[in-house]
């Protein structure tokens, strides 16, 4: 029988006694998403297979999940199984060898993959990295190491995560298609990196060259029409989606689908500026797979008359009139009753729930009267199991940006500074001597209940000074203030705890007195 150390995810050890031949078996566990070839399955195992000669330790299993993206335990089947002959009780190993901690997770709270170790440590059994420069021994040593490189591997995904958005965003203004299916009477057509015509892409196919682009381009001739019959009927006619769905089921038309027409089928057609040419993007967002949101109309990306319309935009804006003008009618209340009638009769809200509704306005109606789906649902009583608490608190945020930025300016000249604002960047100068931004963090919070500032800088417009305003944790005035020079800031993001290191916090003042006391100093030194 041998006795052996095992360390904890909380940083604690204990002596565990485990039989000789578990002792020296162990399972190696290899991932790989689409980062660099460095991590491919056959190189983590080289580095595994010669950690484990070294220290005589026999693999006996293998478990791969191969393309799998690490922010959570979903799809990782593999890993999945692991765990769950762990937590059985019933492994016949003591051993797990891992590449690096980046292999086990990039899971965006860095103690998802503390507790997995955790629950590994409890069955008594031990995790090893091998391609790290740390021993997982339990010393004070390598769990800081261990946790560091926990928060790295999760930050990776995240400033990944923002390049990559960065990058669509681009290609979205150049008129390149980003995902989702192209709709009906469209078809995506693949070009090379010379904008010459490839092939069409099927449902479901995707591009193979990294250097190749989507565009969306007019479907088959009969869809065309049928698309202009929509926007006929809803336009000219006056029939509702509804009736044009049931016409369209009556003659034997489906969907691109394959499926029936309904009310909210015929709706999209009417509401999506695809149609008039536009490439939109962004109107859902489902970052890091952590929650996905309906974006309004102020986040979206959008590039104005780059694909061939297929509808004349007089249609398309006369339909989203008629769309508007046929709910003006209804007063908040009827509206607020009609969506309670709703939620009654289903159980839950959604915006396709709504827009299937032929009795009732769109969801579009919703967000345009009280400014939010969310805030709808609020005054009826419904509360979504998604937390979009967010989207209200940045928005009433940007409200109160210029009464922040004003009250800056005014405490300036109160104190005998010269002011100019550029009216185009809201750049501040202060008596020719200096640049100041002003931008306000809000307060969040992680999984853990701590508050949390994120401070995004204008590199673009590279002030002498950033007056971050952190918000309290409600998020309704300000807490306090940070003054950041910009030979400081490195980095165009910062995150912020609520008690953090000298070198921020000799940087932050309750107030702007000595932002005050600079311009006054200027203003003294010019006058001299």
């Amino acid at each position: 029988m041998e006795w052996r150390c095992v360390s904890s995810a909380d940083g604690s050890s204990r002596i565990a006694r485990i039989g000789p031949e578990r002792s020296r078996r162990a399972v190696a566990y290899v991932r790989m998403s689409t980062d660099h070839q460095r991590y491919s399955t056959e190189n983590q195992l080289e580095t595994i297979n010669r950690f484990a000669a070294a220290r005589e330790i026999e693999i006996v299993r293998v478990y791969e999940d191969a393309g799998k993206s690490g922010l959570n335990l979903e799809g990782r089947d593999a890993f999945q199984r692991l765990l769950a002959d762990v937590e059985r009780g019933s492994a016949d190993f003591g051993t797990i060898l891992v590449y690096d901690v980046s292999r086990w997770g990039r899971f965006q709270n860095a103690d998802h993959g503390a507790h997995l170790e955790f629950l590994c440590s409890r069955a008594d059994i031990i995790v090893h990295y091998c391609g790290e420069q740390f021993e997982n021994d339990g010393s004070i040593g390598s769990n800081l190491l261990k946790t560091v490189k926990r928060v790295m591997a999760g930050e990776y995904s995240r400033e990944l995560s923002v390049k990559v958005f960065a990058g669509q965003c681009r290609l979205v203004e150049k008129g390149f298609r980003q995902g989702g299916m192209a709709g009906y009477g469209l078809r995506r057509l693949l070009i090379d990196e010379n904008g010459e015509s490839k092939s069409e892409l099927a449902i479901g196919e995707r591009k193979s060259l990294q250097t190749d682009r989507v565009i969306l381009v007019p479907g088959p001739a009969e869809e065309v029409e049928i698309v202009r019959r929509i926007y006929c009927l809803f336009v000219e006619l006056g029939i509702h989606e509804a009736e044009i769905a049931a016409r369209l089921n009556r003659e034997g038309i489906f969907t691109d689908l394959g499926r029936p027409w309904t009310r909210g089928t015929v709706h999209q057609i009417l509401t999506n500026p695809k149609y008039i040419g536009d490439n939109v993007f962004n109107r859902v967002s489902f970052k890091l797979k952590m929650r996905r949101v309906v974006n309004t109309q102020e986040h979206w990306v959008r590039a104005r008359g780059v694909f061939t319309a297929i509808v004349e935009v007089a249609t398309y804006e006369h339909a989203a009139k008629i769309i508007e003008e046929r709910s003006r009618r209804l007063g908040d209340d009827d509206l607020l009753n009609l969506l309670r009638a709703l939620l009654a009769a289903q159980g839950s809200l959604s915006s396709l729930v709504i827009d299937e509704r032929e009795d009732m306005p769109s969801s579009s109606v919703y967000r345009n009267r009280f400014g939010s789906l969310l805030r709808a649902y609020h005054l009826v009583g419904y509360s979504p199991q998604r937390d979009y608490r967010y989207i209200e608190i940045n928005r009433r945020l940007r409200a109160m940006h210029p009464d922040v930025v004003a009250t800056v300016i005014n405490g300036l000249r109160d104190a005998g500074g010269e002011v100019r604002v550029d009216p185009e960047t809201g750049l501040i100068d202060i008596n020719g001597e200096f640049t100041a931004s002003v931008v306000v963090a809000r307060c969040g919070e992680t999984p853990g209940g701590s508050p949390r500032w994120r401070i995004r800088l204008d590199t673009g417009l590279a002030p002498d000074i950033t007056v971050a305003v952190r918000m309290d944790h409600g998020n309704t005035s300000p807490l306090d203030y940070y003054l950041l020079p910009r030979l400081d800031m490195t980095e165009p993001k910062l995150r912020l705890a609520e008690c953090n290191g000298l070198s921020l916090d000799g940087y932050r003042f309750e107030t702007l007195d000595f932002l005050f006391s600079l311009a006054a100093r200027a203003q003294f030194e010019d006058a001299a």
